[in-house]
């Protein structure tokens, strides 16, 4: 199954990082295509788009100043079916994606992806401090799975709440 592309460019508001793709969204090369993902009606429930797009329109996510990547590449049945070794490969690549491209935040989808990328333990939501690269905000937003089970409501609060930190910075 092919990997799914990177969506990066220089100085992003927000790169938006996952665990790793689905199998969906490895057979159809779009992020967060798995339909009980939540992920792109999040974005529109909190204002960081102000109309839903479709997996297959991910790529205008740049247009927008977003961007979109992985700790692991490889696409799996559940982010359970990575080895140790996926993630410490995994992050040494996105160490060097963050360097390189610079977003203004770093957003992972989920603690247990920032948990992996950190090793730091417990994980509140929002705001990280101390950021794994400088002048790089790093920001935990709950994971976007229909597996989550937290209440959807609550979860558009910390896609607000990252919205606000957004435009903060703009």
């Amino acid at each position: 199954m092919p990997y799914l592309p990177d969506y990066l460019k220089h100085d992003l508001t927000i790169l938006f990082i996952g665990f790793n793709p689905s199998i969906k969204s490895g057979e159809s090369g779009h992020h967060y295509a798995n339909p009980t993902n939540r992920f792109y009606k999040l974005l529109e429930q909190s204002g960081l788009l102000l109309k839903r797009i479709r997996p297959e329109e991910d790529s205008t996510l740049l247009n927008y100043g977003y961007g979109l990547t992985n700790i692991v590449e490889k696409p799996t049945r559940a982010a359970s079916d990575l080895t140790k070794a996926d993630y410490e490969a995994g992050r040494d690549v996105l160490l060097k994606k963050l360097i390189i491209f610079k977003p203004k935040i770093a957003c992972y989808v989920g603690k247990g992806v920032y948990e992996r990328m950190t090793s730091r333990r417990p994980i509140p939501w929002g705001k990280q401090t101390p950021s794994l690269v400088p002048h790089t905000i790093d920001f935990v937003v709950p994971s976007s799975s229909g597996l989550v089970r937290m209440p959807f409501e609550e979860m558009v609060e910390f896609y607000s709440s990252l919205k606000e930190e957004a435009d903060h910075l703009n």
